[in-house]
């Protein structure tokens, strides 16, 4: 993409208080707003008694992890507490399917499964990859996105052009994310330097602590629109595709959100959605996903 291109689309998106400096606020809880603050006006389903639904439409509220900082996904915005992207859309959905209001609690990549495990979350939407390890410990929705694993540099540094140039630079990635191994196979000479949110690789970069970042090409895209100095180089590394974790064995939860997903991407709320949060700042345009759950799992085992 021209730098022209992405100069105007981050001028634009400063100008509207969409994106500012990545980072989060102190909080780290966040009703969303008053779009998330206010339950559906539809006629709220009738649950079962016992199941996690009833329970959560009863108490009126339902706690979902979902990143602070990756835009186009998951940003809170430090001014006012508001959480906005691509999962908590798709969060929202399935608050109003139960007919209750979602409160947003950060989740990073390595604690989102023992979030799920404490019920410090009812559900995760946090751009996680399905895959066969962490299937083990928790169930999955269909997938309801699909990111490639892609390499960002400065558009300065002509030194990297793809993973095979990476051997002896240093590579940030998320802590917990599936790049820890990614990167082990296939740029087993990098330096990798782990942390515990995405914000922090942009900062490294930007400060020149860091020469690489590696991670989901719509991860990447969020910091380009942030910093127009930053390119993706090199070719796919992973395919990643993203499912909605539920505690493993909730059979009836997870009916509902697999439910919801369907819906979303037949309905055309996938399809906005998309065009919002990703499209319109890449120009790329992208169906919803019909791999099936257990084609992602196969993908890793």
């Amino acid at each position: 993409m021209h730098t022209t291109r992405w100069r105007w689309l981050a001028a634009l998106m400063l100008s509207a208080g969409v994106l500012t400096a990545a980072g989060c606020g102190d909080d780290e809880e966040s009703s969303g707003g008053a779009a998330a603050t206010t339950a559906t006006t539809a006629e709220a389903r009738t649950f079962a008694a016992g199941t996690t639904m009833k329970k959560l439409q009863d108490a009126g509220e339902i706690t979902i992890g979902v990143k602070f900082d990756v835009p186009p996904f998951g940003r809170k915005d430090p001014k006012t507490g508001d959480v906005a992207g691509f999962d908590i859309d798709m969060a929202k959905a399935i608050a109003d399917e139960i007919g209750a209001t979602p409160k947003y609690i950060e989740a990073l990549s390595d604690n989102r499964i023992a979030f799920l495990k404490d019920g410090t979350a009812d559900l995760i939407l946090s751009t996680m990859t399905i895959n066969a390890e962490r299937d083990e410990e928790i169930d999955f929705s269909e997938p309801y996105f699909v990111a490639e694993g892609r390499i960002l540099v400065k558009k300065s540094d002509n030194s990297i052009s793809g993973v095979s140039d990476l051997a002896g630079k240093k590579v940030c990635t998320a802590l917990g994310s599936t790049y820890e191994e990614t990167l082990k196979k296939q740029a087993p000479k990098a330096e990798r330097k782990l942390v515990d949110s995405y914000s922090e690789c942009l900062e490294l970069i930007q400060n020149g602590a860091v020469d690489a970042i590696s991670t989901d090409d719509v991860i990447l895209t969020g910091m380009i629109i942030q910093d127009d100095t930053l390119k993706l180089v090199g070719d796919q590394l992973t395919t990643e595709p993203y499912g909605v974790g539920i505690k493993q064995g909730d059979a009836e939860l997870k009916a509902l959100v697999d439910e919801v997903v369907a819906k979303y991407k037949s309905d055309g709320r996938w399809a906005t959605a998309y065009e919002k949060w990703v499209g319109q700042y890449t120009g790329e345009k992208q169906d919803p996903p019909t791999m099936t759950l257990k084609e992602a799992i196969d993908l890793t085992t």
